[in-house]
């Protein structure tokens, strides 16, 4: 039965993208919103800053005091979040359905007028925050930095996926007030944001208070620029070597696939998981199952748009196996599968794997109002909640195996070891560590 998620959409004068799907089923509203900036728009010597904007975004606005858009919507049972992202930051809460015209008042005050409350004070307290986040999050935790370096050697420098969301340290550390200002009036604006309602809302309700609440918004940006031409696979042999403090060896191997958005980026995404993203997966089946020198290997897929996604299989290496010959026989793996292709039977457990996860993340109104916004903003396809399954399930063995030849050879991997041992044996993230000979195990 093919899925049938309402979806009402409509532009404001003032370019503001809205979209409404309500769901009755209990008196909550997700409101959801994704503006178009992320770290890929940011430009060398300035990175960093879409992140910081996530921070400055909840310090108050004109009409809004520090810390007060969390405590006035905890104050009425609701919770309150924002993350950024290589392509885009999104803001959004949920809240109970009496509380949705405080939290679209809200979101009205700092995307309409943040700046009246980013002070050198403020700019230089979020600079220490976001410092710190790094330190608990990158650098002072194991495997912190793995696709930090993964982004870096997949990725050639100036590429926009070449450096982290959370950019460089010195960057934010020279940043003025005046850059901080320029940016914010470059990219935040109703022209460049959609904003999606799901819940307990009417459409005509929804679309009368986005138009009350943030209709009056009026400043217009330069969209940013599109993406750029579709990258081909990695062509050099790329090896990170980085030893620590690490609980076990691990092994990262990185792969660009097609942007996302196209059949060949599901059919790439289904040839992964079938290489290595199952229990019953030929790699998984071998190396952790049966000869257990893995104690865990799966894949993941990060859709990006802009001339590339990121494929990756991770494997934790098992105690008293070496790191090196589990690797070789990772690529050993991976070239069979390329030879081979997946059985029908691989396939079909791909597929129900990838429509099991569809429909739980669909079941909850707040991923469903993220996923609406992410294909709205990103593919202008506010629809996708209920075509995805139909356009994946389609994808052909023989489109998946032409993927993985195209894509997933271990020759176009880049290779990332976290290795337990003294840290000062580490290649120290010098551009030309990036392209290392890759030994046999990139054979």
């Amino acid at each position: 039965m093919p899925l049938d998620y309402p979806i009402h959409e409509q532009t404001l004068p003032n370019g503001l993208r809205v979209v409404i799907s309500p769901d009755h089923t209990v008196p909550i509203v997700t409101v959801n919103l994704w503006v178009g900036v992320g770290s890929r728009h940011e430009v060398p010597g300035k990175t960093g800053f879409a992140h910081l904007f996530e921070h400055l975004m909840f310090q108050g606005s004109r009409s809004v005091a520090n810390g007060e858009h969390f405590a006035a919507l905890m104050a009425h049972g609701g919770r309150a979040n924002a993350t950024t992202w290589f392509d885009r930051t999104n803001y959004f809460e949920t809240v109970p359905t009496g509380a949705l015209e405080l939290a679209l008042w809200l979101e009205a005050d700092r995307h309409g007028h943040l700046l009246d409350a980013v002070t050198q004070d403020n700019l230089d307290n979020q600079r220490d925050v976001v410092k710190e986040e790094k330190r608990q999050r990158y650098d002072n935790q194991p495997y912190g930095n793995a696709l930090t370096d993964l982004y870096a050697a997949i990725f050639p420098e100036g590429h926009p996926y070449h450096h982290p969301t959370i950019g460089s340290m010195e960057d934010l550390d020279a940043a003025s007030l005046e850059d901080v200002h320029e940016f914010f009036n470059r990219y935040y604006a109703p022209n460049n944001t959609v904003l999606t309602l799901v819940g307990d809302v009417t459409p005509q309700r929804g679309f009368d208070l986005a138009a009350e609440y943030l209709g009056h918004l009026d400043r217009q940006v330069e969209p940013p620029r599109g993406p750029g031409p579709q990258l081909g696979p990695v062509s050099e042999d790329v090896r990170v070597t980085r030893r620590g403090a690490v609980p076990n060896d691990r092994l990262y191997l990185g792969f660009r696939m097609p942007a996302e958005g196209s059949e060949d980026y599901l059919a790439a995404s289904l040839a992964l998981e079938s290489a290595a993203g199952l229990s019953s997966s030929p790699m998984v089946s071998r190396l952790v199952r049966r000869e257990q020198v893995a104690t865990s290997i799966g894949s993941h897929t990060m859709g990006f748009v802009d001339g590339s996604s990121l494929g990756l299989i991770v494997a934790d290496i098992a105690p008293g196996q070496d790191a090196e010959r589990v690797g070789q026989e990772i690529a050993a793996e991976l070239r069979s599968f390329v030879e081979q292709g997946p059985t029908e039977e691989l396939i079909e457990s791909v597929r129900a794997h990838a429509e099991r996860s569809w429909l739980s993340a669909l079941a909850s109104g707040e991923e469903r109002a993220d996923i609406i916004s992410h294909y709205t903003l990103l593919h202008n396809d506010p629809d996708y909640i209920n075509t995805a399954l139909d356009r994946l399930l389609v994808i052909t063995p023989e489109q998946v195996s032409d993927a993985a030849a195209t894509w997933l050879a271990p020759s176009s991997a880049g290779w990332i070891e976290y290795l337990a041992g003294p840290d000062d044996e580490s290649e120290e993230g010098s551009e030309a560590a990036l392209v290392a000979a890759a030994g046999e195990a990139r054979a």
